[in-house]
């Protein structure tokens, strides 16, 4: 038996593998000093209350000061939980994101009168203001985002009352994060290799990706008796969670927390109900797909454990970080030159945090403030699927990137909607840069394997959880409670469906609701789905046309939150008001598995 292989504590990680998080901030007092300024500034913003319709130029000035505040406590934000992300047991840390957290809820409070404002001027005097005074000319479609959302905004005491409230109501994500990334462990395990290691969230796919069904077997079971342990504290965690989706929507008079969640994107219900729907009509590429993997595994039965494993088994390699990042240059090659310069000052100025250490935040982000790095934490661990995460949050900071420079503070974010595109093309086109350049049959069939389990793992499994999402509010709204039982029923249920007959449906899988971070954040993961299918469109449309097609992608990184993301997606050529790109991406993913079945 090996030796016992330990997470490395925070401060045994190089420097230059950690991001330069001191960019914000020189030192916490600095921190501190904005938390006050900021707070200042909401106070003194109230002398606008009662004033948005006096002038054109007073409501400029109001709007000048209302985006300083939120840049300011952005920024304060960002930082505080980038350090908590370092290593979430620092109390210090956990203390300073609570207080910027409060400090949010406040300053939504001191100003909750804005928005209510704003729709009492009438609209022809606001666009009259606008046509006034060219400053305000940047928010006109900030302006129209606030009125077509009118019968949804209370008056300003109501509003008032739930910024008040709203630190409380946002406490259920904070507690999971707790459980989930501080509290809860898994155990250790003997590896392939005869090394004792602790199942870490980290580790856990590549441990589920040993050609040793053991060793896949005992972290998929060490995993799941841990949250069957957590199963009630999680269930009444995520059911309150899911009430306060649905007594919000009440609240703001929306028929649904579905219609609540997809009306900040203007995003019609049928876009969500059609990519469940296109999904469910093709269940049967995975169960086709499934009983390939049966046959290659060579195994009577397939479980749950037995899904994530390379069907083919390629030499072990252990990539280095840097050769993941020639490997990342190589691939957005067809991005141009400009791209690729971008990026590579990206990685050699401080934006990304590579390596697992205790009590880092699990899996992997791009963050920032409007006026930081757009910075990526990662848990980098050497495996080629580890090179496409780096790929998919660097398209996320790159579109940060290009947002930033080009877009105005109100619209330097991104949708979920348009932000998983930015990430996805880089990693088709990382993908079909390799299988284009794969030396043999045997990587081939490797490549082919590992792209189908991207599409399985985002197109087909967040949809899933789309579906899980919609039965869970569903249940809500008719007033049943989420209990830890009827959790797992419905679950077991769906991933029952999700992978039919070729696969048994283990009893520990109808725990796996316990441990989805997305769901904290309700209706969000179709967006993987749909962003998904996008890039796929758009990253052969770059390989197919070339420069055109490239600078229309790029103008589309360029516009951030500057329209509609329905419109937006348009520029980079693609209408994902139709369910024409998700049967695009069903067929792209038939033609892989049928390309996989002439190799076997």
């Amino acid at each position: 038996m090996g030796d016992e292989k330990k997470t490395r504590q925070r401060n045994e990680i190089p420097k230059e593998y950690k991001w330069k998080i001191e960019d914000m901030y020189a030192g916490d007092e600095e921190w501190e000093k904005d938390c006050a300024k900021v707070q200042e500034l909401a106070k003194d913003f109230g002398r606008f209350s009662g004033r948005l319709g006096e002038s054109a130029a007073t409501l400029l000035s109001a709007m000048k000061e209302r985006d300083e505040i939120w840049q300011t406590a952005e920024r304060a934000f960002v930082y505080s939980r980038m350090k908590r992300d370092e290593d979430n047991r620092v109390s210090k840390y956990q203390a300073m994101c609570d207080k910027a957290q409060s400090l949010m809820a406040k300053i939504s409070t001191e100003m909750s009168f804005f928005t209510p404002e704003i729709l009492e001027i009438p609209e022809e005097k606001l666009f009259q203001f606008i046509d006034q005074e060219e400053g305000l000319q940047i928010y006109r479609h900030m302006f129209d985002e606030i009125l077509r959302e009118k019968a949804h905004i209370l008056s300003a005491e109501e509003e008032n009352i739930l910024a008040q409230i709203s630190e409380v109501t946002s406490a259920t994500n904070d507690i999971f994060s707790m459980i989930n990334d501080a509290d809860i462990r898994f155990g250790k395990i003997v590896d392939e290799d005869g090394d004792q290691v602790e199942v870490t969230h980290g580790n856990y796919i590549g441990l589920l990706q040993s050609h040793d069904r053991e060793v896949r077997k005992e972290a998929f079971e060490h995993m799941y008796e841990a949250y069957e342990k957590q199963k009630n504290t999680l269930a009444a965690t995520y059911n309150y969670n899911t009430k306060v989706d649905v007594v919000s929507a009440r609240i703001r008079k929306y028929p649904s927390a579905i219609q609540a969640a997809l009306m900040g994107d203007n995003i019609d219900l049928a876009v969500y109900d059609n990519l469940i729907s296109v999904v469910n009509e093709n269940l049967d590429l995975i169960y086709r797909y499934m009983e390939i993997r049966r046959k290659m595994l060579g195994v009577d039965q397939l479980h749950m454990y037995d899904v994530y494993v390379p069907l083919v088994e390629m030499p072990k390699e252990n990539i280095p970080y840097e050769k993941a990042l020639e490997m990342v240059r190589e691939g957005v090659a067809p991005l141009g030159g400009e791209y690729i310069q971008r990026m590579n000052k990206g990685f050699e100025s401080g934006w990304v945090d590579v390596y697992e250490n205790e009590g880092k935040t699990s899996g992997a982000y791009s963050f920032g403030s409007y006026d930081s790095m757009p910075y990526m934490l990662l848990n980098y661990t050497g495996r080629l699927q580890d090179v496409f995460t780096v790929i998919h949050e660097m398209g996320h900071s790159m579109h940060s990137s290009y947002t930033r420079e080009e877009q105005p503070f109100i619209y330097g974010g991104h949708s979920i909607f348009t932000a998983e595109v930015a990430s996805t093309v880089n990693e088709s086109l990382l993908m079909k840069h390799l299988l284009k350049n794969a030396k043999d049959k045997k990587e081939k069939m490797y490549l082919l394997n590992l792209y189908i389990e991207e599409f399985r793992t985002t197109l087909f499994r967040q949809t899933m959880f789309a579906e899980f999402e919609q039965i869970t509010h569903a249940a809500v709204e008719k007033g049943e409670v989420l209990t830890a039982e009827w959790l797992s029923e419905e679950y077991g249920k769906l991933n029952r469906k999700y992978f039919g007959d070729a696969v048994v449906s283990d009893p520990q899988i109808s725990m796996e609701w316990a441990r989805i971070p997305h769901f904290y954040n309700a209706f969000y993961v179709y967006k993987y789905a749909t962003g998904y299918s996008a890039a796929t469109a758009i990253s052969q449309k770059i390989l197919d046309e070339g420069e055109q097609a490239r600078e229309n992608y790029i103008r589309f990184l360029k516009s951030g939150d500057s329209d509609y993301p329905v419109e937006l997606l348009k520029i980079a050529g693609v209408d994902m008001s139709r369910p024409e790109p998700i049967r695009q991406a069903m067929e792209a993913f038939k033609n892989l598995v049928e390309q996989l079945e002439e190799l076997v």
